[in-house]
């Protein structure tokens, strides 16, 4: 197991709280990774179809201890797969699960999160090496449907899901067997400041500390 991934282990034990920062921009970023980190977030996520992400995962990245992942979301090429671990990011988020993808990321040090929709797309992502499931779309994927992949895929294997996740989501969700969740609107919108995303993300690490009895802000 390489360091990153003792690192995402760990972190998903203690908090799987994942921010996606779609559409921030560099000038703010840090500021709002701040803001997620002093509530317990330990994994932040810039989708590439964001105004200048890699400036923004390299901000983020010089900014927040060491202990805090940072990445890209949307990742779609293994030509994206190496801008992203030029600008120090350590983890590749996808909508889908190309095995060549999945493959690039992992031979470059870093983790991998796949978007996966069924069972047949999930083991052929972990074939490839991806070490976290992105069930996407969640709203896709209700409770008793992650409850049905538990039986077949157990832990410590992540599933995460995203799409759709508000703090109401997580105890269904929790009680099913996620590991993790991938929130996107519902904690952040382009234009968000700081202080609002820091009332968002408390909202969501009560919601954390009542399904999984750790409090993400002390983890």
């Amino acid at each position: 197991m390489n360091p990153i991934d003792k690192a995402l282990f760990h972190i998903l034990q203690r908090c799987g709280l994942i921010a996606i920062l779609r559409g921030v921009q560099p000038h703010e970023v840090v500021a709002i990774g701040h803001a997620l980190y002093d509530a317990g977030f330990r994994i932040i996520e810039v989708p590439l179809n964001s105004p200048e992400p890699l400036a923004s995962i390299r901000a983020l990245r010089d900014a927040l201890p060491a202990d805090c992942l940072v990445g890209a979301g949307t990742v779609l090429s293994i030509e994206a797969v190496a801008d992203v671990a030029a600008a120090g990011g350590q983890i590749i988020v996808m909508p889908h699960s190309d095995p060549d993808v999945i493959r690039a990321a992992r031979a470059a040090g870093m983790a991998c999160a796949p978007g996966v929709a069924t069972l047949t797309e999930a083991y052929a992502a972990l074939a490839a090496g991806a070490n976290m499931l992105k069930l996407f779309p969640a709203e896709a994927l209700p409770p008793h449907v992650l409850k049905a992949w538990r039986a077949v895929i157990t832990p410590p294997m992540a599933l995460v899901p995203v799409g759709g996740i508000v703090p109401e989501s997580i105890a269904p969700y929790a009680a099913a067997g996620a590991s993790g969740f991938g929130l996107g609107s519902a904690l952040y919108r382009p234009g968000d400041q700081a202080p609002e995303v820091a009332h968002k993300a408390a909202a969501f690490a009560r919601a954390w500390q009542a399904s999984f009895g750790t409090s993400p802000a002390t983890a």
